[in-house]
């Protein structure tokens, strides 16, 4: 009896032992490098070939800094080093935002301070009004970043074809939406129409 109680408390302890190595123990933070109020916009293509982070835009078509820098440390305060890119991501809030396999993840994995970037263009389609979270795989969600996305792939499939120029040309002869306002100035123009013009055709890879 003693021997049968005394396994149970070995296997027991071996259980949580393994469930407690699985629940990460760490703090982390995601700050934009633009610490204005202003809401920004960044225009993304499948291809991962539109503007990068430091090319988002304010209100009005100016370009601002957006890129993302994330800070890990473990539960003593020390930088977790080489915690792996993938396992970085971003998403949105609204979940507007639909991406390319692999193509939210951050640029590189953390470095000797615990840190890493969202500074290359992501590969996405859709549209965000809501903003982003940075999540650590899975268990983590940063703090709410005001950052809304567009993109030319209107309809989120992957590929920036003729059914989204027409959604495009819908918005252009009717009422305004920020899905189209890819120069972000707050009108739908030909500066829209460029951008248009440039993604069509691109895809995920």
């Amino acid at each position: 009896m003693k021997t049968t109680a005394f396994s149970l408390f070995i296997l027991f302890a071996a259980c949580s032992s393994t469930f407690a190595a699985d629940i990460p123990c760490w703090e982390f933070s995601a700050e934009l490098a633009y610490q204005g109020e202003e809401a920004l916009s960044l225009f993304v293509l499948p291809s991962g070939t539109g503007p990068s982070f430091s090319a988002a835009q304010l209100l009005g078509g100016s370009e601002v800094d957006a890129t993302i820098t994330v800070t890990l440390e473990d539960c003593f305060g020390d930088p977790v080093a080489g915690f792996p890119a993938e396992d970085l991501w971003l998403e949105s809030v609204d979940d507007g935002l639909i991406v390319c396999p692999g193509g939210n993840s951050a640029d590189v994995p953390t470095d000797e301070n615990g840190m890493a970037y969202f500074l290359n263009p992501l590969m996405a389609g859709g549209s965000s009004v809501e903003g982003c979270y940075v999540i650590v795989s899975g268990w983590a969600i940063s703090d709410f970043l005001p950052l809304m996305i567009n993109s030319a792939d209107f309809t989120g499939d992957g590929a920036v074809t003729l059914s989204d120029v027409g959604l495009f040309c819908t918005i252009f002869f009717g009422e305004y939406s920020y899905r189209a306002d890819f120069h972000f100035d707050g009108v739908i123009s030909l500066s829209d129409v460029g951008r248009m013009a440039t993604g069509l055709g691109s895809q995920c890879q």
